[in-house]
């Protein structure tokens, strides 16, 4: 909707759907801490002084005054007001309008869905959490004004509104506004009016943005002269030993827009061929957007100081968790973002970097497992991906990685680990995927594993399907699902079982093998004895050539395979049931348990009967054999 106030010059609009969401969100829900809206102004108002010195660097005019950059704010207690101002590259009208009526910013609706699922107790956490930006201010105001002048413009612009609904726009006289830059006004609520406190207002700028690129200064009250409160110097150009664990986490809240505490600093300056200065985070808490379809990284690219872009491709895509900055003097000032993505510096930037977060991970590991767990939790999934995708640094990768097994207990176990506890004879590193942890435990096919003290990786990453075939070894073993092909247990040294699983079947039961194998001909590639199965009396494998189990079920999910690949059918041949069953004398009901002993292996496998209604008469003729009807 757009109005026009002829005695005003303002057109009226409506906000966009998601925005009005957002913005009722923001105003009806309860925060312990509403300090981060003045985060997310002067992050903005640090943002535009960037921009505007990259823009200058090929319209020197845009800056032609030679103002330094700043970031004023001014508080007046009498008429309960906060304003924050800067001297960057400022909005047009069109600006205003796509920046403040509608939201652009990836991730926002999962915030908003994450948001409203949250319990009210919860919801002071999730600020923390996600950036939200300009529209933060509307937990503190009941009013917003934003007056603008785009650099190189005569024309200023207002965006006015309450938050509930819609805003206005309309031209400003010039000498009401910056010269150019943004003014940002808030008409405080009445029980936010400490934020008109020139040492409330001061601790924040200091805890939450005292290393943004840019000088803050304040003016406490009207007519008072301005005090600096930070002076812009770049906290990574700084040594590691003059700065402390408090302005490390300032800078990470500030540049991840997130509110935890970092689990992992890597700060580093490289020299030689090419120079550049690292300052890199692993988030103490998952970003909101670490599943975005696109997937990139957050890592900030600075040239001399100068903002180029949020959207390089400084890291490998199972890196994309951290968050930082890359600043370097080897690229010139006017490189376009196009050429970025091309530049053999910024690849070799990449490589560098990408070697110093996994040696500091590995560091980490060694020295602080406690710290590394909780890491490994938090992103190990991610960091797997490089596993399949990193050729060149897959076995760094698998040196860090670190998985729940039938071994491990509470805790996790590295490949190290296992290779060190292997059983004499064993020549792989056997693992299963699955869904769930729970589910893999119930497993048939670990259970003669688990009777020789085999330890098996427990995988329930989706991305544990794809690695571990297309691994051939970590030092010497390889890799096998234990889903797949024949198990080669006999070979393994292991503890006693309850029964000896390599004895050759009786003639009943191996007639009753014979017969499951012809009754099953069309739905499964094989029937044969098993020495995987210890309790059980069947399970379902793989054949030997072809995906594994879980990876099958993956790829036909997905569409990418049009049929299921015919399985192996095992049976246990100590197994009393099949014992049992290999002892009935009638044909038709000798095939009903056979059909019903491939259910019930689809069903452990964590599938359906294929056929429902035939799997429910087949039990209900087995009942009625088993339990006739008395006269």
């Amino acid at each position: 909707m757009t109005t026009m106030t002829q005695e005003h010059a303002a057109e009226q609009h409506s906000f966009e759907a998601d925005v009005s969401r957002l913005l009722h969100m923001m105003v009806h829900s309860v925060y312990s801490d509403k300090d981060v809206f003045l985060r997310e102004l002067i992050s903005n108002a640090a943002d535009a002084c960037e921009k505007l010195r990259y823009e200058a660097i090929s319209q020197p005019g845009l800056a032609a005054d030679g103002a330094p950059s700043r970031i004023l704010i001014s508080l007046d207690e009498d008429k309960r007001t906060l304003t924050v101002e800067d001297n960057g590259i400022g909005m047009s009208r069109e600006e205003l309008v796509d920046a403040l009526g509608t939201i652009a910013r990836s991730g926002t609706r999962a915030f908003m869905e994450r948001l409203e699922a949250a319990k009210a107790n919860d919801k002071a956490e999730l600020i923390g959490q996600f950036g939200v930006g300009f529209y933060s201010s509307f937990m503190v105001a009941d009013r917003v004004d934003v007056v603008s002048r785009r650099a190189g413009q005569d024309q200023a612009w207002k965006w006015s509104s309450d938050g509930k609904g819609s805003y206005t726009i309309s031209p400003v006289d010039p000498a009401d506004a910056p010269a150019r830059g943004t003014r940002v006004t808030l008409q405080l609520m009445e029980d936010a009016k400490s934020y008109t406190g020139k040492w409330a207002v001061e601790r924040i700028i200091r805890e939450q943005s005292g290393h943004v690129p840019v000088p803050i200064e304040l003016v406490e009250k009207a007519g008072a002269e301005p005090a600096k409160v930070t002076d812009g110097v770049a906290l990574w150009t700084k040594s590691r030993s003059d700065i402390t664990k408090e302005e490390y986490n300032d800078f990470y809240r500030g540049v991840s827009g997130q509110y935890d505490e970092p689990l992992l600093n890597v700060h580093f300056r490289a020299e030689g061929r090419h120079e550049y200065t690292a300052l890199a985070f692993v988030p103490g808490s998952l970003p909101f957007d670490l599943f975005d379809v696109e997937r990139h990284g957050r890592m900030k690219l600075y040239v001399k100081r100068v903002f180029i872009t949020d959207d390089a491709d400084l890291l490998p895509r199972y890196l994309r968790f951290m968050r930082g900055i890359v600043d370097t003097a080897d690229l010139p000032l006017n490189i376009s973002r196009e050429m970025i993505q091309e530049s053999p510096i910024l690849a070799a930037i990449r490589k560098g970097v990408t070697s110093r977060i996994l040696t500091a991970l590995e560091k980490q590991a060694e020295s602080d497992t406690e710290n590394f767990d909780k890491i490994w939790e938090l992103f190990g999934a991610i960091l797997k991906e490089g596993i399949y995708d990193d050729f060149e640094r897959r076995t760094q990768l698998l040196k860090l990685a670190r998985f729940k097994t039938t071994a491990s207990g509470e805790g996790h176990r590295s490949l190290a680990d296992y290779l060190k506890d292997m059983k004499e004879g064993q020549s792989a590193i056997y693992y299963i995927a699955g869904t769930s942890l729970e589910q893999l435990n119930a497993s048939p096919q670990l259970e003669g594993f688990r009777a020789r003290g085999i330890e098996v990786l427990l995988l329930t990453d989706l991305v544990d399907s794809f690695w571990a075939p297309n691994v051939q070894d970590f030092e010497g073993k390889s890799f096998k699902s234990i889903t797949q092909g024949l198990s080669d247990l006999d070979k393994v040294a292991g503890g006693e079982t309850k029964e000896d699983s390599t004895a050759k079947p009786s003639d009943e039961v191996a007639a009753f093998v014979e017969f499951a194998r012809e009754t099953l001909k069309e739905e499964v590639a094989e029937v044969r004895v098993s020495s995987r199965l210890t309790e059980s009396a069947v399970c379902l494998v793989a054949s030997e050539q072809g995906p594994d189990r879980q990876l099958e079920k993956i790829l036909q999910g997905a569409g990418r395979l049009s049929t299921a690949s015919k399985p192996v059918l095992e049976i246990n041949p100590q197994s009393k049931l099949i014992s049992g069953l290999a002892s009935i004398s009638e044909t038709s009901a000798k095939e009903d348990a056979v059909w019903l002993l491939l259910d019930e292996a689809r069903i452990l496998d964590g599938d359906k009967p294929a056929h429902p209604r035939a799997f429910a008469d087949r039990l209900s003729r087995l009942f009625e054999a088993a339990f006739p009807a008395k006269a």
